[in-house]
């Protein structure tokens, strides 16, 4: 009987059968920005939409690429690849926007994420991610909560509570409350 036999699902968790301990799953999308892969937690993810009927809003930090009328919601969209510190995103066929829901203040805020392109989504165990590393990344180390090894190879997982700081997020917020700035994209 082998390890993977010896497993049963509950409730979203993996748990053993006392050989080796219990094993944590977590559902990851990945996608990719500027050739690189990244991923972030399917808990955040609430859909995926095609990118399109972005407005510009001014006035804002350059990685907030405009809103988006999400069925009567004003929802801001950020452009990871600006936030990063790289050129602003090339918008292809391809790109989509991933409106995920973070909590801040006690609410439930919806923020739209420019990705290149959506790839999948793959189940991890908790032994195949590694901490963040402490150098030599291509963004901030504090945006990694780690590094996710999939088929020989590592890919980014994101901390999105980090890739918006908590000043970031009050400006988003404005936004998508219909702030001072009194928002209208029709």
């Amino acid at each position: 009987m082998s390890a993977l036999d010896s497993m049963e699902e509950v409730d979203g968790a993996t748990i053993g059968d006392g050989v080796g301990g219990a094993e944590e799953i977590s559902q990851f999308l990945t996608f990719e920005l500027a050739s690189e892969i990244y991923a972030i937690n399917i808990l955040f993810i609430r859909e995926i939409i095609e990118y399109g009927n972005l407005t510009q809003v001014p006035m804002v930090p350059n990685f907030i690429a405009g809103v988006i009328n999400l069925r009567g919601s004003v929802v801001p969209v950020i452009d990871l690849s600006s936030r990063f510190g790289r050129s602003e995103t090339k918008i292809t066929k391809r790109t989509s926007i991933v409106i995920i829901e973070i909590n801040s203040d006690n609410q439930m805020i919806e923020i739209g994420i420019m990705v290149d392109i959506v790839n999948e989504v793959l189940e991890m165990s908790d032994d195949a991610i590694e901490d963040a590393p402490s150098f030599g990344a291509s963004i901030r180390t504090d945006f990694i909560s780690g590094m996710g090894k999939v088929d020989g190879k590592f890919l980014i997982i994101l901390n999105v509570e980090q890739v918006l700081s908590l000043d970031e997020l009050s400006v988003v917020s404005e936004i998508s409350l219909g702030g001072p700035e009194n928002v209208n994209i029709g």
